[in-house]
C-alpha cells in the first residue's frame, strides 16, 4: 500500500500516545459525541472550535503529518467546493460551519482509526449493536459489512494513487478516461474478489 493511503481512515498505526491506550469503546464514544455535538449545536465560532479540537487530538496521535496531509488533499478540496458553495447560497458564516463541522468529524474518525486496531473496532461495534438482534439485526454481519467499508477505503485511495501513476507514466496524467475508467473497473474487480473470497469461506452466503 502507498504511503499516502496509510495516513487515512482504515490504517491502524501503532503508537503508545494517550489515544493508543485509551479503551476503544470510550473512543467510539468520543467520536459520536462529536456527531451530536455538530448536529445540535448551532454557529461557526463552535464549529471552528471543534475542528481546532479535533485537530489536536489528531496531532496528539503522533500520525505522521506527510502522508496524512496527501491523503487529505481530496477531502480538502471537497471541503473548499463546498464552502464556495455554501457562501453563494448561504453567506460565509454558513460556509464555514459546514465545512469546519465535516472535517472535524474526518479528523476525529481518522484519530479513532489511526489509533486504534480494527478488531477492537469491530469488537466494540458488535457489543453495540448485540441488543438489535430481537429485532432481526445480525450484529455479525453488521460488523462484518464495517469491517470491509473500513478496509476499503485504504485499499480504494491506493488503487486510485496506482491507476494515475499509471496514467502519468503513459503522459495520460491529464485525460480523466485514463484515470476514472481503469479506476472503476479495478475497484469492481476487487470488491468481486473480496465477495468471491467470502463466498469461498462461506461467509454471508
Amino acid at each position: 500500500m502507498t504511503s499516502a493511503a496509510t495516513g487515512l481512515l482504515g490504517s491502524y498505526a501503532p503508537g503508545d500516545t494517550w489515544l493508543h491506550r485509551l479503551p476503544a469503546g470510550v473512543k467510539f464514544g468520543g467520536l459520536f459525541v462529536a456527531g451530536l455535538v455538530v448536529t445540535i449545536c448551532q454557529g461557526y465560532v463552535g464549529a471552528v472550535a471543534l475542528l481546532v479540537a479535533a485537530v489536536a487530538v489528531l496531532a496528539s496521535s503522533r500520525a505522521r503529518p506527510g502522508p496524512l496531509l496527501r491523503s487529505l488533499r481530496g477531502l480538502l478540496v471537497v471541503a473548499v467546493l463546498l464552502g464556495a458553495w455554501h457562501t453563494w447560497q448561504s453567506g460565509w458564516p454558513q460556509a464555514v460551519e459546514v465545512v469546519a463541522d465535516l472535517l472535524s468529524l474526518v479528523l476525529l474518525a481518522t484519530a479513532l482509526t489511526v489509533t486504534t486496531p480494527v478488531d477492537e473496532l469491530i469488537d466494540v461495534l458488535t457489543r453495540l449493536v448485540r441488543p438489535l438482534r430481537r429485532f432481526g439485526v445480525n450484529p455479525e454481519r453488521v460488523a462484518l459489512a464495517f469491517s470491509l467499508a473500513l478496509r476499503a477505503i485504504p485499499s480504494t485511495i491506493a488503487l486510485a494513487e496506482e491507476t494515475r501513476d499509471a496514467a502519468r507514466a503513459r503522459g495520460l496524467e491529464r485525460d480523466p478516461r485514463a484515470r476514472v475508467v481503469p479506476l472503476v473497473l479495478r475497484t469492481v474487480a476487487h470488491a468481486r474478489d473480496t465477495g468471491e473470497a467470502l463466498h469461498a469461506r462461506g461467509v454471508a452466503d
